[in-house]
């Protein structure tokens, strides 16, 4: 089904062909009447042409309301305004935007097309929902008695927040979005006592027990994942468990001369391949591999690792028609000692 902004797309494109279409018309009547000399013939070019603009003026309105649809839309709400009442549009979209509320736009435009002021418009945005989950901690600091912060004191807050995190160099994931830092701006936490509670996590991490943490690092738990786990347990427990199945996962390539891509790694523990499974499926992987590999060679596969790991692990339609197709080739074309390499593959799982 067509989507309401597809529609009057359409329509504007419709009403666009039919305008040109009757111009064209009242320009071959416009010429034809020039050239005769009949003046009955004249009125009756006239009265075409006539007929012809009504025409153009009636669909030029049908697409400037379809026009206004597409603008609304789309979002386009500025196109849909003229003098004070866009200047004031255009002011009061920027501002929220900075906010993070591009989303009240079209509540914006309502309200100016109502004749609403500028200040009145901010107060009306400010009980919406969406202004209201932006700014959630204001609710919790109104209840616990403490000042609300105005916008500009609540982004800077977050802005301080965040750079503090950033410089800490804690794991991605960790405190990094505006929802993340709710609960401290509700707790009047400030910048400088959430420095405060970093410095104390990263000192905790430089003291802990080397042992341990030389056991963590080999699981793949950087020492920033566990400052995050120092500064906040459960914030932290679902990084450094994805961290730990992701170098899980990348030991068991490596144990079997196979490289190890992170990056693919944790794509694989959050698709909920365990050490297991993948234990499993590198054994095939490292078992065919090098076979594979030297039939890409011969027959002009470029077989690689990911690949293989495509095959295996995602069952990708490509790779394992790759991988047969190799196959098929050394079939085909060996018997005999090419048939020992055969046989190695025939009886390899997964990959297929």
């Amino acid at each position: 089904m067509a989507s309401k902004e597809q529609i009057y797309a359409a329509q504007v494109k419709a009403y666009n062909a039919s305008i040109a279409h009757y111009q064209k018309i009242v320009k071959d009547f416009q010429a034809k009447q020039k050239k005769s000399k009949d003046s009955g013939k004249d009125a009756w070019y006239q009265k075409r042409i006539d007929a012809n603009n009504k025409l153009i003026t009636s669909t030029a309105e049908k697409r400037v309301t379809a026009q206004n649809n597409l603008y609304q839309v789309t979002g386009q709400y500025s196109k849909l305004l003229s003098g004070d009442n866009r200047n004031a549009y255009m002011a009061l979209n920027t501002l929220f935007g900075g906010y993070g509320l591009g989303s009240l736009s079209g509540k914006i435009y309502d309200y100016v097309k109502q004749g609403y002021s500028s200040d009145t418009i901010s107060i009306l945005l400010q009980d919406t929902p969406e202004y209201k989950k932006r700014f959630a901690a204001n609710e919790a600091r109104k209840k616990a008695g403490l000042a609300v912060l105005s916008p500009s004191e609540y982004l800077s807050t977050e802005s301080s927040y965040r750079q503090i995190m950033r410089q800490s160099g804690l794991p991605p994931g960790f405190y990094d979005s505006n929802e993340d830092f709710t609960g401290f701006i509700s707790k009047d936490v400030s910048p400088t006592e959430l420095q405060g509670r970093v410095d104390m996590a990263t000192q905790a991490t430089a003291l802990a027990n080397p042992e341990f943490k030389k056991a963590l690092n080999q699981m793949g738990i950087s020492d920033s994942a566990l400052s995050a786990y120092f500064l906040d347990t459960n914030k932290a427990m679902p990084i450094l468990q994805k961290q730990a199945a992701t170098a899980q996962i990348g030991a068991e390539a490596l144990r079997r001369n196979l490289a190890f891509d992170p990056n693919y790694a944790e794509n694989l523990a959050t698709q909920g391949i365990t050490q297991g499974d993948a234990a499993k499926i590198y054994t095939q992987i490292g078992e065919e591999y090098g076979t594979l590999r030297g039939l890409g060679g011969i027959y002009g596969g470029n077989w690689t690792q990911r690949l293989s790991e495509q095959a295996a692990f995602e069952g990708n339609p490509e790779a394992n028609s790759l991988r047969r197709r190799l196959v098929g080739q050394e079939v085909g074309e060996f018997a005999g000692a090419a048939g020992a390499a055969r046989g190695g593959l025939s009886q390899v799982g997964g990959a297929r």
